[in-house]
């Protein structure tokens, strides 16, 4: 089976203005912050605010949220959060835990409730 220019295009494309553009900031602050100190006043900054970035994102993604997870009841969603937290402390702070135990709980709790 041939290969054609129709068939990698997307792939193409997608590598080109999705992956390549974060790749190079990603190299850039990779090489920039070689030399600094983890301890550095920015440094805990520029973490915190990660941070903070992350946690807004998850609480939007949680109360409100839209397409097939709007359908879930939102306390289904806050428990699996929960349980997903709770996981990745008992992990000794695994993310893979984290996310499979929430993700477990949302199945199960759209289970339950008959979505």
């Amino acid at each position: 089976m041939k290969l054609m220019l129709n068939d990698i295009g997307p792939v193409f494309a997608l590598l080109l203005v999705g992956f390549l553009p974060n790749e190079i900031w990603r190299l850039a602050g990779f090489v920039l912050v070689r030399g600094l100190d983890e301890r550095s006043q920015i440094i805990i900054w520029v973490r915190a605010v990660a941070t903070a970035m992350l946690a807004g994102v998850l609480a939007q993604l949680i109360l409100s949220t839209s397409g097939a997870l709007a359908l879930t009841p939102v306390g289904v969603r806050i428990a699996a959060a929960a349980i997903g937290f709770a996981a990745f402390l008992i992990g000794r702070r695994s993310v893979f835990a984290g996310v499979v135990a929430g993700e477990l709980s949302v199945m199960a709790g759209a289970y339950w409730f008959g979505i």
